[in-house]
């Protein structure tokens, strides 16, 4: 269904009276400091904008949709903003045209479908909540860990192919989508493949979706994927000269999936699947780096199940995330992931009141965290921090009930074999609360270097992150940098998802150093290495969309009227100044 609505660009003051006559005056937010937390990226990205609007039903959604294009203002749809590349917030003031954000984080709802076994979620739910609305059915989402810890949105995860720690699922992936899309001719419409027959009318489609209306007899099975179904066989190819995933794959770009903003997602449903009981966790730990080669080729190729997570750590991103995300490790464990979006909002409300004394110290509220987690005791297992002296190379390793013995058998004769010398590994099994604090300090240093580079503004330039994906073929994963590069790098973070050669690196770059210098020589030795990048925070506004992404991205949105600028790809309308 079509609704033409396009117009060039008119009176902005007219579009706000609009939205507020829609959504009411207190949530369309056009003040600076009420706008900051929507405008400025959680690790990246900072950018002006008209206005922010924040629906509170689909419907609602829908019209100030139509409003903003009928303005012919750029939309960027926002959720719960913890993206790592700024891709959902603006970037800079070059747009050719006013910037509106829509935020979606008021509608959080999930329904439940296929007596559990699928759900329909609306843009602002988040993993979290997904994760708690299946757990009393026995089920969990795609993801369970990692992002969630954060408040990430499910669509968000969808929208950009997002990975995660699990080894059996792969991306964020369904081809099961209700989205709007604005074609070459600036005509707006309402797409509906979730594979669920609802009203034929856009307005009442969508109400009858705020109200859950949603009838065993219209639920159509069939349609397509709701889940990336192929993935465990594929990450077990150990020997293809590709990765096993990473954000521009084609195989995994799908209307929905990988549209990264480019289309208005209003309803996205997925796969479910059975909470593993009994999963234990093995703490793995070497100097050599060949012994988790052999590790992982092993158990990918001969175990009959494949593990549920592998997630590596460098000994100097423990030390970093042990100090500076001490923090966000206490919050999670004692208040839990459900309070984390508030806790992120009220922080920036106060970086916003603080930034008014310039006498305060740059970054205060930072400070005031990191000077509070001083306070605490200790917070990792003794045993973890006995592996952290005696190994540079950490493997946590998680397992259903079923395959503990043939992996703790495998691991004892695989570290018997290799002698007693100095560099030998070793490993142990975890208890419950050794098993959890050890995936938990794992996550905690995906936001460590940020806290480091607000604690050191004299001695840091910036961080240059990037998120890579390492062939599968690939035996030799460490990264060996040239001396020129290393000069200007303080600290080296790695931590990833080991058993999808996923990668996360940080680069904490040294005070008077070309971080944007430093980042295209990176590219150009991933590039010698076969490397994709970014593997699953997607481009954002940090890395260039390939080839075919960029062709994705304006087959989904010719006008580019929607998160334009991604991908360092045009911000004008019609993406203009692309051949420029």
């Amino acid at each position: 269904m079509k609704d033409t609505v396009h117009a060039p660009m008119g009176d902005t003051a007219a579009l706000i009276e609009t939205c507020r006559g829609i959504l009411g005056a207190s949530h369309v937010l056009t003040n600076a400091a009420a706008t900051r937390r929507y405008r400025r990226g959680f690790r990246f990205g900072e950018g002006a904008a008209l206005a922010v609007l924040r629906p509170g039903t689909l419907v609602e959604m829908w019209q100030v949709l139509q409003a903003c294009v009928k303005a012919g203002v750029a939309v960027i749809a926002q959720a719960s903003n913890t993206g790592l590349t700024g891709g959902s917030t603006p970037d800079g003031t070059d747009y050719g045209r006013p910037v509106v954000i829509i935020s979606t984080a008021r509608l959080r709802k999930v329904y439940v479908i296929d007596e559990g076994r699928q759900v329909v979620c609306l843009p602002g739910a988040t993993l979290d909540q997904l994760e708690k609305t299946l757990k009393p059915l026995g089920r969990e989402p795609h993801s369970v860990i990692g992002s969630s810890c954060i408040g990430a949105s499910v669509i968000g995860g969808v929208c950009n192919n997002s990975g995660g720690s699990l080894v059996r699922r792969g991306p964020a992936y369904t081809e099961l989508a209700l989205y709007a899309q604005v074609d070459a001719q600036g005509r707006l419409a309402l797409v509906n493949h979730l594979g669920i027959g609802l009203e034929t009318e856009a307005l009442s489609m969508l109400a009858q979706l705020d109200r859950g209306e949603l009838p065993p007899e219209a639920i159509q099975h069939g349609e397509g994927a709701a889940s990336d179904q192929g993935y465990g066989a594929h990450v077990r190819d150990i020997d293809a000269a590709t990765p096993a995933r990473y954000n521009a794959d084609p195989l995994r770009l799908r209307e929905a999936s990988g549209s990264a903003g480019k289309l208005m997602v209003f309803a996205v449903r997925l796969d479910t699947f059975p909470i593993e009981a009994g999963a234990r966790v093995f703490y793995i730990g070497t100097n050599r780096a060949e012994d988790l080669t052999g590790i992982r080729r092993h158990m990918l190729k001969n175990f009959s199940q494949l593990p549920i997570a592998g997630e590596y750590l460098h000994r100097d991103a423990y030390d970093i995330a042990e100090r500076y995300g001490k923090d966000m490790f206490l919050l999670i464990e004692h208040l839990g992931t459900q309070r984390l979006p508030a806790l992120f909002g009220m922080k920036s409300r106060c970086d916003a009141f603080f930034e008014r004394f310039s006498w305060l110290p740059r970054n205060f509220t930072d400070r005031l965290m990191q000077a509070a987690s001083r306070w605490f005791p200790s917070h990792l297992p003794a045993r973890m921090k006995d592996f952290r002296q005696r190994y540079e190379h950490h493997l946590m390793l998680k397992v259903s009930a079923d395959s503990v013995e043939e992996t703790r058998d495998y691991l004892s004769a695989y570290f018997a074999a290799r002698g007693s010398d100095a560099g030998r590994g070793d490993f142990f099994l975890c208890d419950a609360e050794e098993g959890r604090k050890a995936f938990l300090h794992r996550f905690a240093a995906a936001g460590a270097a940020v806290r480091y580079r607000a604690m050191h503004p004299d001695e840091v330039e910036d961080i240059v992150a990037l998120d890579i994906a390492l062939r599968r073929n690939d035996q030799d994963w460490v990264e060996r940098l040239p001396a020129e590069m290393e000069r200007g790098i303080a600290i080296k973070l790695y931590y990833g998802h080991f058993f999808c050669y996923v990668f996360h690196q940080d680069y904490i770059v040294r005070k008077g150093e070309d971080c944007l210098a430093l980042e295209h020589a990176m590219w150009r030795v991933l590039d010698e290495r076969g490397a994709e990048y970014p593997a699953e925070h997607n481009v954002g506004h940090l890395y260039d969309a390939k080839p075919a992404l960029r062709a994705f991205y304006q087959g989904l949105d010719p006008c580019n009227c929607l998160n334009p600028g991604i991908g360092h790809m045009s911000k004008l309308p019609y993406y203009r100044d692309a051949e420029a």
